[in-house]
């Protein structure tokens, strides 16, 4: 599809968060106009200082555009936009139903706040169904006609924060979207739109909610995948097999096979999230998807799991865990970012301290949260540890360093470590499924 300059348009973002901001710098650069609505006032003041409010290396490598994002708590400045893009959290309660009150208080916002003719696009990660059943509503009620006054898109966010070898150098810049909207001039608006932003395809989709099913069944997948490798690592503990080397082997293969690992846990906000507005979804649609369910119990156990093999650990060498100093080395839920959303750390901090231990917290990234001032007084204060979080702050870290603080005790959370090395120096080793 051919781009189309559209640099007179003028853009705004609403939540500056770890969606919203990436993309509001990446259509800066771009050249459009781009205006930022957020009601944290802290995180807003610290865009206009040029100073971004989490640690992200897509923003930390082009700071020079944060200047250009016209940043304000005052809803008003959606007055002024062509193009308003939606990026604000779509968490689930405490029984994992879809919370929709910062969608509904966006839109109506964008509603009290609009100018004739606006493209209204939605990123935030929604079930299939919202769009038409609980926003259109709130513009019909105002009386406003869908494809008239108002024209209203679904692109589900495709952002991967930090830098890892998985990600590859995929970015919010280049990785391919989907777009879907209730009018057909709405969904060419949109794909107009996107198109000259991000470099890389963008596919129409044949309605709003296909649109919206794409993120939810996107992340369902992985999820399932991970939590069969999961399942397979407690398996293969029992089995005496490695499951790292089975899942390598495996993925010898050229075709029909796509490695995923095991960990602590599932984190980050799409993951261990999405599955749920589908499940919830479907069941109102009278449908019990047994299988996701099933997936989300085996990843949710995955955090208690670890703190069990650290346990197993301590009661070979005759230690209790009431009282160790345990170490948890990384508190993110991913490499390189500062981002806690639904991170394992926090649910085996959790089982940790139930289980009595003194847990010692360490992250670079997350210094608030640190019983640390550095990785060297963190290990001098732990006894054992459990690796969490693979940063490259936690790359240089040898055997012979844990070793030198007289670390007893290591469950590598990711599998990342040189577990031979560890061993061979007389520290305790249990990876997830690793023998």
């Amino acid at each position: 599809m051919t781009k189309k300059k559209q640099s007179k348009k003028t853009v705004a973002v609403i939540g500056l968060g770890y969606v919203g901001l990436p993309l509001a710098i990446l259509t800066a650069k771009k050249g459009y106009p781009v205006y930022g609505f957020d009601l944290d006032k802290k995180k807003v003041e610290k865009i206009k200082k040029n100073i971004s409010p989490f640690k992200e290396e897509f923003i930390e490598e082009r700071k020079q555009f944060l200047s250009k994002i016209n940043a304000s708590t005052d809803p008003t400045i959606l007055k002024k936009a062509d193009v308003v893009i939606v990026c604000v959290p779509t968490p689930v309660d405490e029984k994992f139903f879809p919370i929709f009150e910062p969608l509904i208080s966006a839109t109506e916002l964008i509603i009290n706040n609009r100018k004739p003719e606006q493209l209204i696009v939605i990123e935030s990660t929604i079930n299939p169904g919202v769009c038409e059943e609980v926003l259109l509503p709130l513009f019909q009620k105002a009386n406003l006609v869908d494809g008239k006054d108002f024209f209203l898109a679904h692109c589900p966010e495709r952002i991967n924060p930090g830098k890892d070898a998985v990600s590859k150098g995929y970015n919010v810049s280049n990785i391919a979207r989907v777009v879907g909207s209730t009018s057909k001039k709405g969904l060419l608006l949109a794909q107009n739109f996107y198109s000259s932003v991000i470099d890389a395809p963008i596919k129409a989709m044949g309605s709003i909610k296909e649109a919206e099913a794409c993120k939810v069944v996107e992340n369902s997948f992985r999820d399932i995948n991970i939590a069969f490798v999961n399942e397979l690592a407690k398996s293969f503990e029992k089995m005496d097999i490695d499951v790292k080397n089975v899942i390598e082997g495996a993925a010898t293969k050229p075709f029909a096979f796509m490695a995923h690992f095991p960990s602590r846990g599932v984190g980050g906000h799409c993951i261990p999230v999405d599955p749920y507005y589908l499940i919830e979804r479907a069941r109102e649609s009278g449908f019990d998807h047994k299988f996701l369910r099933v997936a989300r119990e085996i990843n949710n156990s995955m955090p208690a799991y670890t703190v069990e093999l650290m346990h197993d650990l301590l009661n070979e060498l005759e230690m209790p865990i009431k009282g160790t100093s345990v170490g948890v080395m990384g508190l993110s839920y991913k490499a390189n970012v500062d981002d806690l959303r639904e991170s394992p750390a926090v649910k085996i901090i959790e089982e940790l301290e139930k289980k009595g231990a003194h847990v010692v917290r360490f992250d670079p990234y997350i210094p608030s949260m640190s019983d640390a001032k550095n990785l060297n007084d963190f290990l001098k204060k732990s006894d054992a540890l459990i690796f969490v979080t693979n940063h490259k702050a936690f790359s240089s870290v040898d055997a012979k360093t844990f070793k030198k603080f007289g670390i007893r005790a290591i469950v590598d959370g990711v599998n990342s470590l040189d577990k031979e090395k560890i061993k061979k120096l007389g520290i305790k080793y249990k990876g997830i499924g690793r023998r």
